[in-house]
C-alpha cells in the first residue's frame, strides 16, 4: 500500500490472471473520454438553455423546455439508447445510401426551425414574425444547398463556410463578452475569422495524411496566441478584454479548420465501414487502417450514440439548475443596483448575474462526474464499450475483488479531483474567494 507514495501502484491480478493495472488503465481511458466529452457538451448546452429560459420566464419557449427537460430526465437510459440505435444510427446509415429529403419534409423542418427560433428570441409580435420568416427561409435554403451539393456524401466546410461560420463566432463571442458597440473587440475577433479562412488552403499542406495527432493541439494554441496578440495590439485601453475575445475566436476558428479536415476523409471512411459509418457498438472499428484524421472520425462516430444518451439526461438537469440559479440571482439587490447605474442588460447578465449563478451549477457538475463514471454500466453494456462500467459489472458477476476495488479507487480519485477543480472554479466565479 505504501508504494502509492513513490508512484508504484499495484492493484494485483484478476482471477483470470490479467493485471488489474492494465485492465483499469484501458477501461478508464475509454470512460474518461466518453464522460468528459458528454459533460462538456451537456454543460454548454444545458447552461445556455437554462439562461435563455430564465430570461424568457413563463413564455411558450420556457414551458416547452421545461416539459422536454422533465421528459428526458425521466426516460430510462436503456430506452433512450435503443431509440438512438434504431433511428439515429440505423436510420441515418440507411439515409446515406440515397441521401434525399422530400419537399414536404423540407417545409416541415423549416417551419419547425422558424417556430423554435421565434420562441427563443421572443419580443413583440412583429419582431417575432420577422425572426420566424427569416429562420424558416434560411433553414430551407440550407437544406436545399446541402442536397444540391451532395453534402451528405462529401461533407466539408471550405473557405466560404469557414469565413461565414468564423464571422458568426466572432459576433457571438463579442456579443457575450464586450458587446458589438466595442468595435475594437469586434474587429479583432473578425480578423481571426478572416485569418482562418485565408490560411485554410495553405494549411491543407500541413494537415496531411501523415500529420501527427498533436498537430491539432499546436494549431489551436497557435490561433489562440495570435488572437491574444492581435487583441493586445488593437485593444488600447481594453487590451485584456479584447485579447480574450480574439483568443477565444481564434481557438474556435482553428476547431472549424480541424473539423473540415476530418470531414474530408468521410467518403473513404464510409467505404471502409461498408456504408455504415455511424457505429452502434464498440469504441473503435476493428482493423481500421488510415491516417490520424480517419482515427479521429472513427472515434467521433463511436462516441456519438453513447454521448447523446448521457447528454439528454445531463442537459435536462443542468438546464433546470442554471435556470433556477439565474432567476434567484436576478432578484438580488446588486443586480437591481447595476441596472440603476445605467449598465446595459448584457453587462448586467453576463458580468454580474451569470458568474454568481454558475456557483451552484459548478458544485452539481463536480458531483455528477463521479456519478456518471460509476453509473455508466447500462450505457456501456448497451453500446458494448469496455469501460469502467463494464469492469464493474464483470467484477460483480465473477466476484472478482481486485478489479472491483480498482474501480472504486479510480472512481473515488476522479470524484475528489473534480471536486477540487470545482473549488478552484469558485475563485474564478466568486470575486470574494481567492486561491492562495
Amino acid at each position: 500500500m505504501f508504494k502509492v507514495f513513490i508512484g508504484q501502484i499495484d492493484l494485483g491480478k484478476a482471477i483470470d490472471g490479467r493485471e488489474v493495472n492494465d485492465l483499469i488503465a484501458n477501461a478508464a481511458g475509454q470512460t474518461i473520454q466518453l464522460v468528459t466529452i458528454a459533460t462538456i457538451i451537456a454543460v454548454l448546452i444545458g447552461v445556455s438553455i437554462g439562461m435563455t429560459t430564465a430570461l424568457r420566464q413563463y413564455s411558450g419557449y420556457d414551458y416547452t423546455v421545461t416539459f422536454a427537460s422533465f421528459l428526458f430526465f425521466s426516460l430510462p437510459i436503456f430506452f433512450v439508447a435503443v431509440l438512438l440505435k434504431q433511428y439515429v444510427a440505423i436510420g441515418f446509415n440507411d439515409f446515406l445510401v440515397n441521401p434525399s429529403i422530400p419537399p414536404v419534409m423540407i417545409v416541415v423542418l423549416s417551419l419547425v426551425s422558424g417556430f423554435v427560433w421565434m420562441s427563443i428570441i421572443g419580443g413583440d409580435p412583429k419582431p417575432r414574425l420577422i425572426v420566424f420568416g427569416s429562420a424558416t427561409l434560411i433553414t430551407a435554403a440550407v437544406l436545399i444547398y446541402l442536397l444540391a451539393t451532395d453534402w451528405f456524401s462529401r461533407p466539408g466546410l471550405g473557405i466560404l463556410l469557414i469565413a461565414a461560420l468564423g464571422a458568426l463566432v466572432a459576433v457571438l463571442v463579442t456579443s457575450l463578452s464586450t458587446g458589438l458597440r466595442n468595435r475594437r473587440a469586434f474587429y479583432s475577433a473578425l480578423a481571426m475569422a478572416l485569418l482562418g479562412a485565408a490560411l485554410w488552403y495553405p494549411l491543407q499542406y500541413v494537415l496531411t495524411v501523415s500529420a501527427p495527432w498533436w498537430i491539432t493541439i499546436v494549431l489551436i494554441v497557435a490561433f489562440v496566441v495570435v488572437g491574444v496578440i492581435v487583441g493586445y495590439v488593437v485593444g488600447q485601453n481594453d487590451k485584456p478584454i479584447v485579447a480574450r475575445g480574439a483568443g477565444i475566436t481564434g481557438g474556435l476558428v482553428a476547431l472549424l479548420i480541424i473539423v473540415d479536415r476530418v470531414m474530408q476523409v468521410w467518403p473513404d471512411y464510409v467505404t471502409n465501414t461498408r456504408g455504415r459509418p455511424i457505429a452502434t457498438v464498440g469504441a473503435v472499428t476493428p482493423g481500421l487502417q488510415g491516417s490520424v484524421w480517419q482515427g479521429m472520425l472513427d472515434s467521433y462516430t463511436h462516441l456519438l450514440l453513447p454521448t447523446i444518451a448521457i447528454l439528454l439526461i445531463s442537459v435536462a438537469s443542468y438546464s433546470r439548475y442554471s435556470r433556477a440559479s439565474l432567476l434567484e440571482v436576478m432578484n438580488q439587490d446588486y443586480v437591481r443596483t447595476a441596472r440603476a447605474k445605467g449598465l446595459t442588460e448584457r453587462t448586467v447578465i453576463m458580468r454580474h448575474a451569470f458568474r454568481n449563478a454558475m456557483i451552484p451549477v459548478a458544485t452539481v457538475i463536480a458531483f455528477d462526474v463521479g456519478g456518471l463514471i460509476g453509473g455508466a454500466v447500462i450505457t456501456e453494456t448497451i453500446f458494448a464499450w469496455k469501460g469502467m462500467g463494464s469492469v464493474f459489472q464483470d467484477a460483480l458477476t465473477k466476484t472478482d475483488l481486485n478489479p472491483l476495488m480498482g474501480f472504486i479507487l479510480i472512481t473515488s480519485i476522479l470524484t475528489v479531483i473534480f471536486n477540487m477543480l470545482a473549488d478552484i472554479l469558485y475563485s474564478v466565479l466568486d470575486p470574494r474567494i481567492r486561491v492562495s
